[in-house]
């Protein structure tokens, strides 16, 4: 027998990946649940709040999960290597689980837009933590650097449909980091 929160799970889930590869506006509810295989009821009964409350719920969610990831990442290429893989095997329709909703509705929403930066801001702790074991000087303001270097390669490597962008990032950045 399915456990209770399995529709609410799939429809989170469902949501993540559409606003991921499609934005906020372009997602639309009913295209959510058909993908999501859930009655039309079960959407603003697990989700009150509506799309704005689905959107928020998926970005804490898929930012968690490449929060965990990045945490278990033993190095630079080790997260390259990750991001790289995931952009060639969505056939370069997945970039950044954050990227695509925080350019299409941060602006708009004030709760989605604290969803994006708390994303960010637990991966550049992430970051900076690794970054201060290895000695580095200032590593939150160099963690800034290189999430931002790897957000800008991302949206490269999508857009061309070629992870050089994303590897050369990754090559300048460990330049930088042995540098400090």
């Amino acid at each position: 027998m399915p456990k209770k929160n399995d529709t609410r799970d799939r429809v989170l889930r469902t949501a993540a990946t559409l606003f991921r590869t499609q934005g906020y506006h372009a997602t639309g509810l009913n295209q959510v649940l058909a993908e999501g295989g859930a009655p039309k009821g079960s959407l603003y009964f697990h989700f009150p709040g509506g799309k704005e409350q689905l959107a928020v719920e998926s970005l804490q969610l898929s930012g968690g999960e490449l929060c965990e990831q990045l945490k278990l990442a033993a190095s630079l290429d080790d997260v390259i290597d990750l991001l790289a893989t995931a952009l060639v095997e969505s056939g370069f329709r997945d970039g950044c689980p954050i990227t695509t909703v925080a350019l299409d509705a941060a602006g708009e929403s004030e709760q989605i837009r604290e969803a994006c930066d708390t994303a960010y801001l637990s991966w550049e702790g992430v970051i900076a933590d690794h970054l201060e074991r290895q000695g580095v000087a200032e590593p939150k303001a160099l963690a800034t650097t290189v999430l931002a270097t790897i957000e800008g390669a991302l949206i490269l490597a999508r857009t061309r449909k070629d992870v050089t962008p994303l590897r050369q990032a990754g090559d300048h950045l460990k330049l930088l980091i042995h540098k400090e």
